[in-house]
């Protein structure tokens, strides 16, 4: 067997997520920072081309982004990652889940709702995590562990806030308008786990 071949196998596949990652963050940051600032960014983040919004692209990608954004505006980045957050989850809402499913959940009870939506998130968590770990404790509790992930360099917290922005977008449009996901306070600092509640009112 050739050095290669042993070699091959043991490479680790590099983690996967969604293009709206990045292709939301960009057209949120267009509007907020305008196009000169937002170049500026993405040259940073050595992102050259955009998305194509037709393939899954490297999480890496996602990260370098969330990493100079807020490297170049700190709080900004906050409200850019709430917003694209929200805006991905329209998208999901339009593209990628059928449609008698989304009527079936609008018409259910938010207690029948909440855990086939869970469900369903759980089935494809890797798609918005990528190396991340997903873990739902029930249909309104959840954790996302980057501890495992090899991230090289700590994610911004912004990351965290575009995790709930997702699901209060998510569980608003298909379970209770009344829901808001909420990231819950770490007990140890520079902890890369972060646990999530989702409540109503």
């Amino acid at each position: 067997m050739s050095i290669e071949a042993r070699i091959l196998p043991r490479r680790r596949a590099v983690p996967m997520i969604g293009p709206n990652a990045v292709l939301k963050a960009v057209e949120v940051m267009e509007e907020r920072l305008g196009h000169a600032e937002t170049a500026a960014i993405l040259a940073d983040a050595q992102l050259a081309r955009l998305p194509s919004g037709e393939h899954m692209i490297p999480e890496i990608e996602a990260l370098r982004l969330h990493r100079w954004l807020a490297l170049h505006d700190p709080m900004g980045a906050f409200v850019i990652a709430e917003e694209a957050g929200a805006r991905t989850a329209d998208y999901i809402i339009a593209h990628r889940i059928p449609a008698p499913a989304v009527w079936l959940l609008r018409h259910l009870p938010p207690g029948l709702a909440a855990p086939m939506l869970m469900a369903a998130i759980r089935k494809h968590a890797w798609t918005f995590v990528g190396a991340g770990r997903f873990a739902p404790a029930d249909a309104w509790h959840f954790t996302i562990d980057r501890a495992a992930a090899d991230d090289g360099l700590p994610v911004p917290e912004s990351l965290f806030l575009w995790y709930a922005a997702v699901f209060t977008r998510l569980y608003r449009a298909l379970v209770a308008a009344d829901c808001a996901c909420r990231l819950i306070e770490p007990d140890v600092p520079c902890d890369m786990a972060r646990s999530y509640a989702i409540a109503r009112g």
